[in-house]
């Protein structure tokens, strides 16, 4: 049996728990396969790529979204296709197009939903228990 550190992932899994855009990573990574001690060291101390590609971009699209504060959905509605840099992100926040604008709204409304659902639950959940402990 293989310990845990010598399993291996591919740089696609690797870039997506990063949260970087594999296209725009060295070609030397891309065709490279990673181990998860590998993965940890690229955590713990990331070479001034990675540092480079998490602070100015390009940005894969679940963090383009998270930026925007929209859904990824959300991007495809609005056009966005591509991985947009940091500058791109910046530039449509300050001046954000109609779309971005209808969306946000549209996520802040499916997250406040969710959250009432969630605590609705949970209000539940209590009444439940208290039930039962009399």
């Amino acid at each position: 049996m293989t310990s845990a550190n010598s399993q291996s992932m591919k740089p696609a899994t690797v870039a997506k728990k990063l949260g970087i855009y594999l296209p725009a990573t060295p070609q030397e990574f891309q065709d490279s396969v990673i181990t998860r001690a590998d993965f940890a060291e690229l955590q713990a101390n990331p070479p001034e790529w990675l540092a480079e590609l998490r602070r100015n971009g390009p940005h894969p699209r679940p963090v383009v979204a998270q930026k925007l504060n929209v859904s990824i959905s959300g991007l495809a509605r609005g056009g966005v296709e591509e991985a947009l840099t940091s500058a791109e992100i910046t530039a449509l926040l300050q001046a954000p197009p109609a779309w971005l604008v209808t969306e946000r709204s549209t996520h802040a409304a499916v997250r406040a939903e969710a959250q009432r659902v969630k605590d609705e639950a949970a209000k539940k959940d209590t009444k439940k228990a208290r039930a039962k402990a009399e």
